[in-house]
C-alpha cells in the first residue's frame, strides 16, 4: 500500500510543431530506449580505418567520423565545400542564438539544423568543436524551466553527439553527473504531478522527431518516451562522469536503501542508470569497488525476486560487460545460473503453482545474456561448465511439442546469447583499438571457449527451429552460430533441409528449414578455413527449392524466392566447368565446383518455367469472379514483388551467356501471350524490366521495335483513339513497353523517335486504361533520363564477362563488396538527355496546360473525362520531371515569427544544376491548376475524380523533389532487413556484398534530395496550402479525406506556416457564422485533429497557438453547424478532447539562458575550422537580446491569463451544450502549474463546480482544487540535526544497516511517547520511513519547532485573496453540507474504491487552513461515520485519511482535540465495517500512516491494537480489524517493533482461529509481524519478532501431531466448540493457520527462515494428498500447495545439507504418502536449485541414493513416482546415465520371481507383493525412467535397454488391478519412441485400429502377432535407422550385435529376421559391403520410412 506507484511520463511534440520544421525528413533525432546490453541503431557509416589518425587537411581539421558513402556520390568533390558552409552557418547562428538568449525559435532551430548536419555528414567536425557541442548541448538540457518537448530535442541530439564513445575519452571531456540526476528527479519523480501541476505528453510519435538512421526502431518500434529519452542520455553521459562520481553518487543514494519501502526501488534504479562502470583499472577502486561487494551480497541474499532484483542485475551486466577480466565472478556463478533458470518460470514436477511475483518480476533475458556472454572465458572455464548444464536441463522444452508462455523467454535466450557472444568476439579480435579498456589477454575467448559454446547451444537451436512460435529466433541464432563455427552449424541444418526439400506434405517443415538456410547464406557460400566443403551444397540446394515456387501456397513461394534471391545475391552464375581443362591448380573442393557450375543454365530456366508457371496461374480470369475487385490483392502484389526482385537477382548475377538464353525464353514468353494487365501483365513485364535493367543495349533491341510495331500497328485505325474498351493486345504492349523503359536513359536515346510517336499515338486515347499505360511510359521516360542513380548491382565490380584465363569466378563466390573499390557505375543526366526531357515536357506538357487555362478561363468546353485524362499527363509529367524542375520561386512570408537569428535554409547540391534559362514548368503547372481548382470548385464541384488528381498534383508540387518519402521510408526498412539478415557481426566494418553498399550510397543520394528542410514558406506555398485547406473543407468526404493528408504534409514541411493557417481553420467554427455547412464545419474539425504521426493544430506548444484554438473548440458548441444529433460530429471532439489531454505538456513561461550557455555559445561562435563568418556580438546587441528575452516571458504570462479568462468566459456562455462545458473546463484544469497561482477567477469558478450538477465536472473540480491548494501551500522552515548527536552515538566507519543504536530514537516506544505540549515540541519527528535504516544522508534535515512555522489559525483578513475564496466557501455550512451529499453519492455501483483524489483535497485543506473547517465538518462526519452504506462509509474514509495528513504540522493541543474527536469516529467506523468497505478502510488507515513519524499517531495505534480479535461482530469484524490494522503497520515497516511484539503476544493464543477467513487474515499479518526479519549482509539482529523463536514455540505446540505415525485427518468442527479440547485437535487448529501464514508469506518476504521451517517439513509431507482431487478438506490441500511454494524457495549452499537430512529422514516414515510426497518435492526442488546442488557432490549422491532407494519402496505409487523422478532428474542432466546405474536396475531385473502357487478358487488373492517382485519391478521401472529421460533422441545405451526391457513382457503384474497401467510399460517405451517422428496424418489414420491390438502379444511360439505391417515396418526402420545414426557403426559390425540380442527373446529373433528380409536383401546391399558407408545406408532406411509399403 506504501507509495504512490507512478506512470512512467512519456514524451512527445516540440515547438517544432509550430509549423512542424523540417521538411520531408525532419531534423529530429529519434533515439530508441537503451537497448539490453547498450545495443546501438545502426549508423550511417563510417570510414573503417576512421579518420582520426590523420593529419589535418587543407581544411585545418580532422573530421571525427564522416559518413563514408558521402564519398561515394558522383557529385563528391562538391560536398566538402557544402558541409564547411553550413558547419560555419550552424556555429555563427547558433552561438548568436544562444548569447542573445533565444531558444526559441533561433535556438532551436539551428540545433534541429545540427541533427540534420549529422545525418547528411556524420560527425564531420572537428574534436574542439565536437566538445564544444556537447557542453553547450549539456548545458541546455539541463535547464531547470525547460519546456519537456525542448529537454527533448536537445537530449536527443546530446545522444547522438555521445553516442560514438570511442571519439571522445575521458581526457577529452568530463561531464558533472548532477544536473542530469536533478532532471531525472524532477520529471521521473516529479511531486505535482499527480496533483495535475506538470503535464507530460504520453506515447507520441512526431513526424519531426524521426531520424532515419535509427529509422526502423524508431518510427516503427518505439514510442518517443520522455523516460526512454532520459535513461538513455544518462546511459551516454556516464562514460564522462569525474572519478569521484562514484561516491558522491553512493552517499547521496544510500540512504534509499529501505528493503520494506519503495525508495529501495528508486535507489537501486539509480545505482543501475548513472553508476559509471567503465573507469580505467588504475580507478577501480574509486568506481565499482566501493560498492561491489556490498550489492552483490545484497543481491545474493534477497530471495523472491522484489522488483529492484531484475535492475541489480542489469547493472551487473553491465559491470562485467564493461570490466572482463578485472572481477572474478566464479564464486557467484552456481548462484548466478540457478537464478537465472528460476527467472525463466519453467513448469516443473507435477501439480506446480507458480508464486505469481515470478512473473512480473522476472529478469530481463536480454541482461541475463550479457552478463553471462561477459562472464565467459579466463582461465576456470566454469560458466562454459554451468552454461552447458543451463542449456542441457531446459533443452527438452525447446521441442516443439511443447508450448506456454515460458517458451518466449527460451527463444530470445537462445537467439540473444550467440549475438552477444559474436559482439564479444568482435570486440576484441576486430574491434579497433580505442581509449577504453581492452579485455586482458588471459581473459579473452579462446577457439575452444567458441567451439565449447557452439557445441552446448547448437541442440536446443536445431529443436527451436520447428517451434511453434516461428523459426525467426532459431535463424538469427544460427546466423551468429554459423559466422563463429560453420562446421558444427551447417551440417545439422543441411541434414533437416533436404529431406524437408523433398517432402510436399510439410510445407512448416519446409518454411522453418529454409529460412535457417537463409541465415547461415553467407557463412555456408563462402566456405573459409572451418567449412571448405559448405560451397558445394548450394546448387543441389538451389536445384531441390525449385519446387517451392507454387501457387497454392503463398508462404512457401514467398521464402522459396528469398532463398533462391539469397543465394544468388551471394554467387557469380557462371559456368566454369572449362577451367577445368585450362587449370591444374585447383582443390578438390574447386573442381567440384567448376563441374557443378555446368549446372547453372539448367537452374535459371527451370526456374524461369517455374515462374511461368506461377504467372499463368496469378491471371485475372483465373482468380477473380466476373464481379470482383480488379485491383492486386495484398498477396498477389507480394508475389510480384518476390518474383520481380527474384528474378532480377538472378539476371544480374549471369553470366553473358546464361543471360542471352534467358533473355530469349523471356521475350518469346511475352510475345507470344497475351496478358490482362492487372496481374499477370505485370508479373510478365516486371520479369521482362529485370532482363532489360541488366544488359539494356541487347534488350531494348528486341523489345522495343516489337512493341512499337504492334502498337502502330493496332492504332492505325483512327476509331481505335476512339474506343471505350480497347483490344487486350494494345494494352499489353503498351503495359510492357512502359516497363522496359524503365532503363538507363543513355542506352534509350536511340529509340527516342520510335517512343515519342507511340506517345503521340496514345496519350489521348478515350480508354482510361490505355491512356493511363501511356502516361506511365511518359512517366518512366522522363525519370530514366533525368535521375541520377546506379546502373548495375552485380557483386563484382565490373561483372563477370572476362575470359577464365583472367578470371576465376568461384574465387568471388560470398564475397563481401570492397567499400573502397565499389566502383559504381552512375547514371547521370548527359545534355542529350536532359534536352530530350524538357523536348518530352514540350511536347505533352505544355499542349495540355495550355488547354486547360482555356478551360478554367471559360474559353473552351472540355468533357469531364477530358479533364481527368489532362490532368494525369500533367500529374505524370510532374513526377517524372520532379529532380529536373527547380523549385518554386515566390516572396517569403516572414512576419510569422519575430527571431534575432537567421532562420535561412540550407541548399543542398543534389547532382543536377537548374537550367534557369528554361521556362519553370512548376510555376506554370502551379499557376495553371490553383485556376483550375477554382473554376472546378465554383462550377463542378461534384467532379470528384479531377479534384483527387488536382490533390495529388499540389501535393507533389510543394513536396516532391525526385523521390516521394514513403518510397524512401520502405526503401530504407527493406535495405535494414537485408543488412541484418546477411551481415558479417564477427567481422563488422562493413562486409557487406557489394550490391548493398551501392543500395547504401544511393539511400545516401535520395536522403539528401528529400532534405528539403523546412522549405522557406512563401506566397504561393501559402496560396496553394489555403487551398488545400478549401478542399479539406469540401461537401464531399473523399475529397475531404485526400486533401487532409496532403494539407498535414505540408504543414509538417514549412516551417511555422501552422501560424499563418490556424486563424483560417477557426474561421468555419466561429459560432456568429451563418453560412458554414456541416461538412465544412467537420473538415475543419479533422484539420485541428490532425493525424496520428503529425502536428495537431489544435495542441501545439506554443501560447500564440492555443490561445486561440481552445476557446475556438468551446465556442463552436454554439456554432449552427454543430449538431450533437450527428455521430460523427460528437466523435471528433471526443477524439479532439483526448488528443489535446493526451499530449499536452505544461508550456515554459520563463525562457531564460543560464550564464553558462552563453559563455559556450561565444566560444563555439569564435571557434575555428570552419569559422563562423559573423562578427561577435556587441554589448547593445546582448542587451536588446535580454531585453526581448524579458518581454517575451511576460508576454507568456500575459497570454496565459488571457487564455484562462477566456475560457472561463466560453464556459460562462448562456446556451453553451454541456459537452462544451465539460471539454472547456477539462482546458482550464490543463492550465494548473507548478509555478504559478491560477488567477483567482478561475479558483472562485473551481470551487463552485466542487458542487456542480455533473459529476465529470465534480471530479475535474476536485482535481483542480487539490492541485490549487498545493499551489497555495505555505513552505515550512527545514533545520539539519545529527542523529548521532541526538543518540548520543559515535559515527560508525563502516556500513551497517537496521535496528542500530544512533537510530533507536526514531522507534516507537509507548514508554516516551509525547503525550503533553513540552515532551511533543522537544520531540525530533522524522516522517520518512526510509531515513536512517541503512545509513543516515549527509545532511538529515527535519521541521524546524512549530514557533519558526507559518502561523496556524490566521483570521480571514491574514489570508491571501486566493485563500480567502477558499476560506469562505469551506466555512459555509450548507457549501460543506452539499458537497458531503456529493462526495457521499455512488457513481459506478460496485467499482467505486478509496478516491486518492478526493483525499489530497481534503488532505490540503486541512494542511492549509488547520482545524479551522472541523467545527462544520464534525456534524456530518458523525452523521456518516454511523451510516453503514457502502457510498458514505467511503467518502468519510476518505475525509478522515486527509485529516490524518493534513495535520502533520498542527499544534500539540489541535491534534490532541483532533483525535478525542476521530478515536470514536473510528471505533463506530470499525465496527460497522461490511465486506464493501473493508478494503476502503484499510487503504484510509494505510494512506494515514504513510510517511508519518508512528510517535505522532499513537493514539491511532493505540486504539488499533485494543482488542483486534474480540469476537464483536462475528470473524468477518474481526479479519477486518485485523486487516486495518495491518494497513497501518505495514507502513510504519521497522520503526514499530514495540506494536510487532505486542501484536504477535496478542495473536499467538489465538491462533488456533476456527474460521477460515480470520486464519487467513492472521496469516497474512503475521508475514508483515516477520517481514522485518530479514538476513541482509552487513544488517544487524532486528529488534522486531524474528521468525525463529515463533518457529520454535510453534514446534513445541505441534509436538502432538509429529509424534504419531497415522494418518492426520481433519476433525475439527467448524465452529468454537465449549470445553476444553485435546491437544491433537489444538494443534490441527493451530497447523492450518501456520499453513496460511507460509503460504502467504512465500512470495513476499525477502528471506525464508528456512531452518526452522524444515522442522515443519515432514509433518506437510504426511498430510498432502497424493491425488490430485479438491474435494479433500483444506487442511490438507493447503499442506500440498504449501509444499509446492516451499520447494520452489531459493536455498542457499549451507541449508543443503539439512533439507536433504529432512527428506532422508521423511524418506523412511512409516507414511506411504509421505514417502510419495518427498518425491514430489525433490522434482521442483532440485530444479529450481539446480545449480547450487550440483555443486555439492554429496547432495548429487545423496539424492541419487534417495530415488533409487525409493524405486524399490513396497508401495506401487511410490516406486512409480520415484521412477518419474528420476527419469525428470536424467532429462535435466541432473543425474547421468552410468554404467553403474544401467548395472544395477539389470541386476535387478534378473531377480528371480517365486513359481506361482495355486490358489483355491475361493481364496482371496495375495494383496502383498513378494520381494522379489517388488525387486524385478524396480528394475523394469528403472530402465524405463531411462528410456522415459530421453524423448526426443536415443543415446548410445538405448538400443541395450530397449532389448533388456523387451525380456519383460510376459511378467506378473506386480498388483491385480495395476494390470493395464504397468504391463505394458515396455511396449510403451517402444511405441512411444517409434511414435515420435510417425508422420501426423500416418498416426491419426492408424490409431483407431491399432489402439485394440497394439502391444506385441507374443504366441507360444514366439512369433508376434500381425502388426499393422506398414506401421511396424516404419517403427522399426526408424529404430534401426537411429541406432545407426547413434553408434555411428558400420553395417557388418551391426549384424553381430543383433545376433547377439536375438539370443535374448522372440521379440529380437523377429527383428533380425525383419531385418534381414527388408534390408540386407536390398540390391543397395551390394553396394553397402564394397564402400561401408554409413551414409548410404541411412538414405537407404531414409528411402524405407518414406515408402511406408511392406517390402
Amino acid at each position: 500500500m506504501r507509495g504512490r506507484r507512478r506512470r512512467s511520463p512519456t514524451g512527445g511534440g516540440g515547438r517544432g510543431g509550430l509549423g512542424g520544421g523540417g521538411g520531408g525528413v525532419s531534423p529530429g533525432v529519434m533515439e530508441p530506449k537503451e537497448l539490453p546490453g547498450g545495443g546501438e541503431p545502426p549508423e550511417p557509416g563510417g570510414d573503417p580505418d576512421s579518420a582520426t589518425d590523420l593529419v589535418p587537411g587543407p581544411r585545418g581539421f580532422v573530421p571525427q567520423k564522416e559518413i563514408v558513402y558521402n564519398k561515394l556520390l558522383p557529385y563528391a568533390e562538391r560536398l566538402d565545400d557544402e558541409s564547411d558552409l553550413l558547419l560555419a552557418q550552424i556555429k555563427g547562428n547558433l552561438g548568436r542564438a544562444v548569447q542573445l538568449q533565444e531558444l526559441w525559435p533561433g535556438g532551436l532551430f539551428w540545433t534541429r539544423k545540427l541533427s540534420t548536419y549529422i545525418r547528411l555528414y556524420g560527425r564531420k567536425f572537428s574534436k574542439e568543436d565536437h566538445v564544444l557541442f556537447i557542453k553547450l548541448l549539456y548545458e541546455l538540457v539541463s535547464i531547470p524551466k525547460l519546456e519537456i518537448s525542448m529537454m527533448q530535442g536537445f537530449a536527443r541530439l546530446l545522444i547522438n553527439l555521445l553516442k560514438k564513445k570511442e571519439l571522445l575519452s575521458r581526457d577529452d571531456l568530463e561531464l558533472p553527473w548532477r544536473p542530469l540526476y536533478d532532471m531525472v528527479e524532477r520529471i521521473l519523480y516529479s511531486k505535482t504531478e499527480h496533483l495535475g501541476l506538470n503535464w507530460f505528453p504520453k506515447n507520441i510519435v512526431p513526424s519531426i522527431l524521426r531520424d532515419y538512421k535509427n529509422h526502423k526502431r524508431s518510427i516503427y518500434r518505439y514510442h518517443s518516451s520522455v523516460e526512454n529519452v532520459l535513461k538513455t542520455l544518462v546511459k551516454n553521459c556516464r562514460p564522462y562522469f569525474p572519478e569521484d562520481a562514484t561516491a558522491e553518487m553512493l552517499e547521496e543514494w544510500r540512504p534509499l536503501m529501505c528493503p520494506f519501502d519503495v525508495t529501495m526501488q528508486k535507489a537501486i534504479t539509480y545505482f543501475e542508470i548513472f553508476l559509471p562502470t567503465s573507469l580505467p583499472p588504475e580507478l577501480h577502486h574509486k568506481g565499482f569497488k566501493l560498492w561491489f561487494d556490498e550489492l552483490i551480497g545484497l543481491w545474493v541474499s534477497v530471495q523472491n525476486l522484489p522488483q529492484w532484483e531484475g535492475q541489480l542485475v542489469n547493472l551487473f551486466a553491465r559491470l562485467a560487460t564493461d570490466n572482463i577480466g578485472y572481477i572474478d565472478w566464479d564464486p557467484y556463478v552456481p548462484k548466478i545460473f540457478t537464478r537465472i533458470l528460476r527467472s525463466l518460470n519453467l513448469p516443473v514436477g507435477s501439480n506446480q503453482v507458480l508464486v505469481p511475483r515470478f512473473l512480473t518480476n522476472a529478469y530481463d533475458i536480454g541482461h541475463a545474456v550479457v552478463w553471462i556472454t561477459a562472464m565467459m572465458g579466463g582461465p576456470s572455464k566454469l560458466v562454459q561448465k554451468h552454461l552447458t548444464g543451463l542449456f542441457n536441463s531446459i533443452a527438452s522444452f525447446y521441442h516443439p511439442s511443447n508450448n506456454g508462455r515460458w517458451l518466449n523467454k527460451l527463444m530470445k535466450l537462445l537467439q540473444r546469447l550467440p549475438n552477444s557472444v559474436v559482439r564479444r568476439l568482435h570486440r576484441e579480435r576486430y574491434k579497433k583499438a580505442s581509449w577504453l579498456t581492452p579485455v586482458p589477454e588471459s581473459h579473452k575467448l579462446t577457439d575452444q571457449d567458441v567451439t565449447d559454446f557452439v557445441q552446448c547451444i547448437i541442440q536446443p537451436v536445431l529443436l527451436a527451429m520447428f517451434s511453434k512460435t516461428g523459426s525467426l529466433e532459431a535463424a538469427q541464432a544460427l546466423q551468429n552460430l554459423a559466422l563463429m563455427r560453420p562446421e558444427l552449424v551447417i551440417p545439422p541444418v543441411l541434414e533437416r533441409t533436404y529431406p524437408a526439400l523433398e517432402t510436399l506434405t510439410e510445407p512448416h517443415q519446409l518454411t522453418a528449414t529454409l529460412s535457417c538456410v537463409i541465415g547461415v547464406a553467407r557463412s555456408l557460400v563462402s566456405g573459409g578455413k572451418w567449412f571448405p566443403e559448405g560451397p558445394t551444397h548450394m546448387l543441389p540446394l538451389l536445384m531441390r527449392a525449385l519446387p517451392g515456387v507454387d501457387p497454392n501456397d503463398f508462404s512457401k513461394c514467398m521464402i522459396t524466392f528469398q532463398f533462391i534471391a539469397t543465394f544468388s545475391t551471394l554467387v557469380p552464375l557462371v559456368d566454369c566447368s572449362s577451367v577445368l581443362q585450362e587449370r591444374n591448380d585447383l582443390t578438390e573442393v574447386e573442381k567440384e565446383l567448376c563441374s557443378a557450375t555446368a549446372e547453372f543454365e539448367d537452374f535459371v530456366l527451370q526456374f524461369m518455367d517455374r515462374c511461368f508457371g506461377l504467372i499463368e496461374s496469378s491471371t485475372l480470369e483465373q482468380t477473380r469472379e466476373e464481379t470482383e475487385t480488379e485491383k492486386m490483392t495484398h498477396l498477389e502484389s507480394l508475389v510480384e514483388l518476390g518474383l520481380s526482385s527474384t528474378f532480377s537477382t538472378i539476371l544480374t548475377q549471369c553470366s553473358n551467356e546464361i543471360f542471352k538464353v534467358a533473355l530469349q525464353k523471356v521475350f518469346n514468353f511475352a510475345v507470344s501471350n497475351i496478358f490482362e494487365t492487372r496481374v499477370a501483365g505485370r508479373m510478365v513485364a516486371d520479369m521482362c524490366r529485370a532482363a532489360v535493367k541488366c544488359c539494356p543495349v541487347e534488350s531494348l533491341k528486341i523489345f522495343v521495335p516489337h512493341c512499337c510495331s504492334v502498337i502502330t500497328q493496332l492504332t492505325m485505325n483512327d476509331d481505335v483513339l476512339n474506343d471505350e474498351e480497347l483490344d487486350k493486345e494494345l494494352l499489353w504492349n503498351l503495359q510492357l513497353l512502359s516497363e522496359i523503359t524503365r532503363v538507363d536513359g543513355k542506352k534509350l536515346l536511340p529509340y527516342k523517335e520510335e517512343l515519342v510517336k507511340i506517345l503521340q499515338r496514345t496519350l489521348h486515347l478515350t480508354c482510361k486504361q490505355g491512356y493511363t499505360l501511356s502516361c506511365n511510359l511518359l512517366h518512366h521516360l522522363l525519370r530514366s533520363t533525368t535521375l541520377i542513380y546506379p546502373t548495375e548491382y552485380c557483386s563484382v565490380p565490373g561483372g563477370f564477362n572476362k575470359p577464365p584465363s583472367e578470371y576465376f569466378p568461384i574465387k568471388d563466390w560470398g564475397k563481401p563488396g570492397d567499400l573502397w573499390n565499389l566502383g559504381i557505375q552512375w547514371h547521370v543526366p548527359s545534355h542529350e538527355e536532359i534536352t530530350f526531357a524538357y523536348y518530352l515536357l514540350d511536347s505533352f506538357l505544355q499542349p495540355e496546360l495550355n488547354k486547360l487555362q482555356l478551360y478554367a478561363n471559360g474559353e473552351l468546353e472540355m468533357s469531364r473525362d477530358d479533364v481527368q485524362q489532362r490532368l494525369t499527363i500533367v500529374h505524370n509529367c510532374l513526377i517524372g520531371s520532379g529532380n529536373l524542375l527547380p523549385p518554386l520561386k515566390g516572396e517569403q512570408i516572414t512576419h510569422l515569427v519575430p527571431s534575432m537569428v537567421s532562420l535561412e535554409e540550407t541548399k543542398l547540391y543534389t547532382g543536377l544544376d537548374y537550367d534557369l534559362s528554361k521556362e519553370n514548368h512548376r510555376e506554370t503547372i502551379a499557376r495553371v491548376i490553383r485556376k483550375l481548382l477554382h473554376h472546378i470548385l465554383d462550377n463542378s464541384e461534384d467532379d470528384t475524380k479531377s479534384l483527387f488528381l488536382i490533390i495529388k498534383i499540389i501535393g507533389d508540387l510543394l513536396q516532391f523533389q525526385g523521390s516521394h518519402k514513403h518510397e524512401f521510408d520502405s526503401r530504407w526498412k527493406s535495405f535494414n532487413l537485408v543488412k541484418k539478415s546477411m551481415e558479417n557481426r564477427l567481422q563488422g566494418k562493413k562486409q557487406h556484398i557489394r550490391a548493398l553498399l551501392i543500395d547504401r550510397v544511393m539511400l545516401q543520394h535520395e536522403l539528401r534530395t528529400l532534405t528539403v528542410e523546412g522549405c522557406e514558406y512563401k506566397k504561393i506555398h501559402q496560396d496553394m496550402i489555403r487551398d488545400l485547406l478549401r478542399l479539406c473543407t469540401s461537401s464531399y468526404g473523399q475529397v475531404r479525406n485526400k486533401a487532409q493528408q496532403t494539407f498535414f504534409t505540408a504543414l509538417g514541411t514549412y516551417t511555422f506556416c501552422c501560424r499563418d493557417i490556424i486563424p483560417l481553420v477557426l474561421e468555419f467554427l466561429r459560432p456568429d457564422r451563418q453560412d458554414v455547412t456541416q461538412q465544412q464545419f467537420k473538415g475543419a474539425l479533422y484539420c485541428l485533429l490532425g493525424n496520428h504521426s503529425g502536428v495537431c493544430l489544435a495542441n501545439l506548444h506554443d501560447w500564440d497557438c492555443i490561445v486561440q484554438t481552445w476557446p475556438a473548440i468551446v465556442s463552436s458548441g454554439l456554432s449552427k453547424a454543430m449538431s450533437l444529433e450527428k455521430p460523427s460530429i460528437v466523435r471528433l471532439f471526443d477524439d479532439l478532447a483526448e488528443k489535446i489531454h493526451r499530449q499536452y505538456e505544461t508550456i515554459g513561461l520563463d525562457f531564460t539562458v543560464p550564464q553558462a550557455c552563453v559563455a559556450i555559445g561565444v566560444l563555439i561562435q569564435q571557434s575555428k575550422y570552419p569559422s563562423a563568418n559573423q562578427p561577435l556580438l556587441s554589448s547593445e546587441e546582448i542587451q536588446l537580446g535580454i531585453k526581448r528575452q524579458q518581454e517575451k516571458n511576460a508576454e507568456a504570462l500575459q497570454n496565459y491569463e488571457n487564455l484562462v479568462h477566456t475560457l472561463l468566459d466560453c464556459v460562462d456562455q448562456r446556451n453553451l451544450p454541456w459537452k462544451f462545458e465539460h471539454i472547456g473546463i477539462g482546458f482550464l484544469s490543463l492550465l494548473l502549474r507548478d509555478d504559478r497561482v491560477l488567477p483567482l477567477r478561475a479558483i472562485k469558478f473551481f470551487v463552485q463546480s466542487l458542487n456542480h450538477d455533473a459529476i465529470v465536472v465534480r471530479k475535474m473540480a476536485i482535481s483542480a482544487v487539490a492541485g490549487i491548494l498545493k499551489q497555495l501551500k505555505r513552505t515550512h522552515k527545514k533545520l539539519s540535526i545529527c542523529p548521532y548527536e541526538i543518540s548520543s552515538t559515535c559515527k560508525p566507519s563502516f556500513i551497517f544497516a537496521g535496528d542500530r543504536p544512533d537510530n533507536q530514537w526514531m522507534h516507537y516506544d509507548s514508554k516516551n511517547i509525547p503525550r503533553t505540549k513540552s515532551e511533543w515540541e522537544s520531540s525530533c519527528f522524522v516522517e520518512k520511513t526510509h531515513w536512517g535504516y541503512y545509513t543516515w544522508p549527509q545532511n538529515m534535515v527535519v521541521y524546524a519547532p512549530t514557533e519558526e512555522q507559518p502561523k496556524l489559525g490566521r483570521n480571514r483578513e491574514d489570508m491571501t485573496e486566493a485563500e480567502q475564496i477558499i476560506f469562505d466557501h469551506f466555512s459555509n455550512p450548507k457549501f460543506v453540507e452539499q458537497l458531503i451529499n456529493f462526495l457521499s453519492l455512488e457513481d459506478r455501483k460496485g467499482k467505486d474504491k478509496f478516491n486518492p483524489r478526493r483525499f489530497c483535497l481534503f488532505k490540503g485543506v486541512f494542511r492549509n487552513f488547520d482545524d479551522a473547517f472541523l467545527p462544520v465538518l464534525k456534524p456530518h462526519l458523525e452523521r456518516l461515520v454511523s451510516d453503514s452504506h457502502e457510498s458514505t462509509q467511503r467518502c468519510v474514509a476518505e475525509i478522515i485519511a486527509g485529516l490524518i495528513r493534513g495535520s502533520k504540522h498542527w499544534t500539540f493541543e489541535k491534534v490532541e482535540r483532533l483525535w478525542e474527536l476521530l478515536c470514536p469516529l473510528l471505533r463506530t467506523a470499525l465496527g460497522n465495517i461490511t465486506v464493501e468497505t473493508y478494503n476502503d478502510w484499510g487503504t484510509c488507515i494505510a494512506t494515514s500512516c504513510e510517511s508519518r513519524d508512528p510517535r505522532k499517531l499513537h493514539w491511532l495505534f493505540e486504539l488499533l491494537l485494543e482488542s483486534p480479535l474480540s469476537g464483536e461482530g462475528g470473524s468477518f469484524v474481526d479479519a477486518c480489524r485485523l486487516y486495518v490494522l495491518q494497513g497501518g503497520l505495514a507502513q510504519q515497516e521497522w520503526r514499530v517493533p514495540e506494536l510487532l511484539h505486542r501484536l504477535l503476544k496478542y495473536l499467538e493464543p489465538k491462533l488456533t482461529q476456527v474460521y477460515k477467513n480470520v486464519r487467513e487474515r492472521i496469516g497474512s499479518v503475521l508475514t508483515y509481524i516477520f517481514m522485518i526479519d530479514v538476513s541482509l549482509p552487513n544488517t544487524a539482529p532486528t529488534k522486531s519478532p524474528r521468525v525463529s523463536e515463533f518457529t520454535s514455540r510453534i514446534l513445541e505446540k505441534l509436538k502432538p501431531l509429529m509424534d504419531v505415525d497415522e494418518e492426520i485427518q481433519n476433525h475439527v468442527m467448524e465452529e468454537n466448540g465449549v470445553g476444553e479440547e485435546d491437544e491433537r485437535t489444538q494443534g490441527i487448529k493451530l497447523l492450518k493457520t501456520i499453513l496460511k501464514w507460509l503460504m502467504a508469506s512465500a512470495g513476499r518476504s525477502f528471506s525464508t527462515a528456512v531452518t526452522e521451517q524444515l522442522q515443519l517439513l515432514p509433518l506437510f509431507f504426511k498430510i498432502a494428498p497424493v491425488e490430485n482431487d479438491n474435494s479433500y478438506d483444506e487442511l490438507k490441500r493447503d499442506a500440498k500447495l504449501c509444499l509446492s511454494l516451499m520447494s520452489q524457495g531459493l536455498l542457499y549452499p549451507h541449508q543443503v545439507p539439512l533439507v536433504l537430512q529432512v527428506l532422508k529422514q521423511t524418506a523412511r516414515s512409516s507414511s506411504w504418502h509421505a514417502r510419495y510426497t518427498v518425491l514430489t518435492y525433490l522434482q521442483t526442488m532440485v530444479f529450481y536449485n539446480l545449480f547450487t546442488f550440483l555443486n555439492n557432490e554429496e547432495a548429487v549422491k545423496d539424492i541419487r541414493w534417495l530415488v533409487i532407494s525409493l524405486l524399490e519402496d513396497e508401495q506401487l505409487e511410490v516406486r512409480e513416482m520415484a521412477a518419474t523422478t528420476l527419469s525428470g532428474l536424467l532429462q535435466c542432466s541432473f543425474l547421468a546415465m552410468d554404467s553403474p546405474m544401467q548395472i544395477h536396475f539389470e541386476q535387478l531385473c534378473k531377480t528371480k520371481l517365486p513359481k506361482k502357487r495355486k490358489r483355491d478358487p475361493g481364496t482371496v488373492g495375495d494383496t502383498i507383493p513378494s520381494a522379489e517382485l517388488v525387486n524385478r519391478h524396480a528394475g523394469v521401472l528403472g530402465i524405463g525412467a531411462c528410456i522415459l529421460s530421453s524423448p526426443y533422441d536415443v543415446p548410445t545405451w538405448m538400443p541395450q535397454l530397449l532389448m533388456n526391457l523387451s525380456a519383460h513382457l510376459n511378467d506378473p503384474q506386480p498388483i491385480e488391478n495395476h494390470r493395464s497401467k504397468n504391463f505394458r510399460i515396455g511396449r510403451d517405451l517402444i511405441c512411444h519412441l517409434a511414435n515420435l517422428d510417425l508422420k501426423r496424418n500416418l498416426y491419426y489414420k492408424i490409431s483407431n485400429k491399432w489402439s485394440s491390438n497394439l502391444y506385441l502379444k507374443t504366441s507360444n511360439e514366439g512369433e508376434p502377432a500381425t502388426l499393422q505391417s506398414n506401421l511396424f515396418h516404419l517403427w522399426i526402420s526408424k529404430i534401426v535407422r537411429k541406432c545407426f545414426q547413434t553408434l555411428s557403426l558400420n553395417f557388418p559390425i551391426f549384424l553381430p550385435i543383433v545376433s547377439v540380442w536375438s539370443q535374448k527373446n522372440s521379440f529380437a529373433i523377429y527383428l533380425f529376421s525383419y531385418l534381414k528380409k527388408t534390408i540386407i536383401t536390398h540390391p543397395e546391399f551390394f553396394l553397402l559391403q564394397n564402400k561401408h558407408s554409413q551414409q548410404t545406408f541411412q538414405l537407404i532406411l531414409i528411402s524405407h520410412i518414406q515408402d511406408p509399403s511392406p517390402s
